[in-house]
């Protein structure tokens, strides 16, 4: 029997119900990219790691707005920080909803 790479393929691409916790974090990363704030701050992130008060100041937003909207994003390991003496510095997590921004974005861009 011969084998056809277009039956391969097919098999591969057969339907597979999500299950609940991929629903729930896939459902999370694209609540965490609906808010327009934190739309802001992931972007910013793109380009290096910035305390509150660099991102607050560079942004025109209250600390803490960008404190919540931190803590939402760390919850959901979208970012990350490291310490250095009392300041927290933060950064991006998770390289692939970066691309999704960065892909959302560029759409946004070419319309």
């Amino acid at each position: 029997m011969e084998n056809h790479p277009e039956q391969n393929e097919a098999k591969d691409t057969e339907y597979k119900e999500l299950d609940e916790e991929t629903l729930f974090v896939v459902s999370q990363s694209f609540k965490a990219l609906s808010d327009p704030t934190r739309i802001r701050i992931l972007h910013l992130l793109f380009h290096k790691e910035y305390s509150v008060n660099e991102m607050a100041d560079t942004l025109n937003l209250r600390q803490s707005t960008v404190s919540h909207q931190l803590r939402f994003l760390k919850n959901l390991r979208l970012v990350k920080y490291r310490r250095e003496g009392t300041t927290l510095f933060y950064s991006h997590d998770d390289q692939h909803v970066m691309d999704i921004l960065k892909q959302s974005i560029n759409h946004a861009l070419h319309h």
